[in-house]
């Protein structure tokens, strides 16, 4: 029988196994996506965590469905490639909240779906790849023996079958290096505090990577979890209840100094896939990021070269899905002019591109 929104079902939360496996599963990206932002931006790891823990807990309750909660790919990926700054980062998570809280309030994210286009979605999703993938690169050039480490450690996670645990993987032998070169990390309690590690800097750059972010939101975020949601859970998640939800978190993270954060198809379908069934995966997740918070200083001394690698495991599994359409060079096109210009010209050229095509051209 199908939920409602925000009603659990009976037998929303259930202590075995499976849940805490589950849990993981949502872990796959957002851990190797936070230290990244963690190590190369004024992000603080602790502050970070702490609030992932909080709304994993929230949407856990709230709909009694082991519901993912990430970081806001697009923009991270901006913020890590240094393509967006941090002010600019801030900036654009609080503009893409601010839209999607409206669009879930008024019910009209259906029309900016049709609008956007699933070929484009694939092509901002191909964009970031591409420019983490730039980023990893250039960081594993500077230590090629430790990249090689790393790379090392990710080729045999892949051929033992564990292919989805790969940047985990990796995630892994960085933070054994950074234990073995700092030693135990101080015990921290984030402060409480407004915009604690920098300020919101509204530009031209933060609109466009608000833009490219809400076209990864609206497609992958929004309108692929609800149908998710539906096929492994019965379900009945509408895509604005998604929106709102997704504002709302956002709104409330960013300005104590959590990530622009949503709901997304992949770390569901990772919590499902490693047996979570129920809301307890979120309530176990949110306790482990808690502990993560208090101890995420040893993070700070992971070793560039392996984090590089890191980055582009992130971006092959980014990227892997991007030609899942039927309109490949649109994917291509829009892929590669981001990296010659930006991701906001190639993005609303996209768009624009889409548009005639639907009308006339189809």
């Amino acid at each position: 029988m199908a939920v409602s929104n925000y009603l659990p079902p009976s037998r929303a939360f259930e202590l075995r196994y499976g849940e805490l496996t589950g849990a993981l599963g949502d872990s796959i990206t957002v851990l190797p996506i936070v230290v990244a932002l963690g190590v190369l931006t004024p992000a603080s790891l602790s502050h970070v965590l702490l609030l992932f823990a909080l709304f994993q807990i929230v949407w856990g309750v709230g709909y009694g469905l082991p519901m993912s909660v990430e970081p806001m790919k697009a923009l991270a990926g901006l913020a890590i490639a240094g393509t967006l700054g941090y002010g600019e980062f801030l900036a654009a998570g609080l503009l893409a909240g601010a839209v999607l809280l409206a669009v879930g309030l008024t019910g009209t994210l259906g029309r900016v779906e049709r609008a956007v286009g699933r070929p484009v979605v694939r092509g901002v999703q191909l964009a970031v790849a591409l420019l983490l993938l730039e980023t990893g690169v250039g960081l594993a050039a500077g230590t090629p023996l430790m990249a090689a480490l790393g790379a090392v450690v990710a080729l045999v996670a892949a051929a033992a079958g564990y292919r989805r645990s790969v940047a985990l993987a990796v995630l892994a032998a960085g933070t054994v290096v950074a234990l073995t070169s700092s030693g135990l990390p101080s015990l921290s309690v984030p402060a409480v505090a407004v915009f604690p590690t920098g300020r919101p800097v509204l530009s031209v750059a933060a609109l466009e990577g608000t833009a490219a972010q809400l076209a990864m939101t609206v497609g992958n975020a929004a309108v692929a979890t609800s149908l998710l949601l539906s096929d492994l859970f019965d379900a009945d998640v509408s895509t604005d209840s998604l929106s709102l939800s997704m504002g709302v978190m956002t709104l409330a993270a960013v300005p104590l100094g959590g990530l622009p954060m949503c709901h997304g198809s992949g770390g569901l379908a990772g919590k499902y896939a490693f047996g979570a069934r129920t809301g307890t995966a979120n309530l176990l997740l949110g306790v482990l990021y808690a502990g993560a918070a208090v101890v995420a200083t040893v993070w700070l001394a992971f070793p560039m070269a392996v984090l590089g690698v890191l980055l582009a495991v992130v971006a092959a599994q980014l990227g892997r899905v991007a030609f899942d359409t039927d309109h490949p060079w649109v994917v291509a096109a829009i892929g590669l002019l981001a990296v010659v210009t930006n991701v906001g010209v190639a993005f609303l050229a996209g768009t624009a591109y889409w548009l005639v095509h639907t009308r006339w051209l189809a």
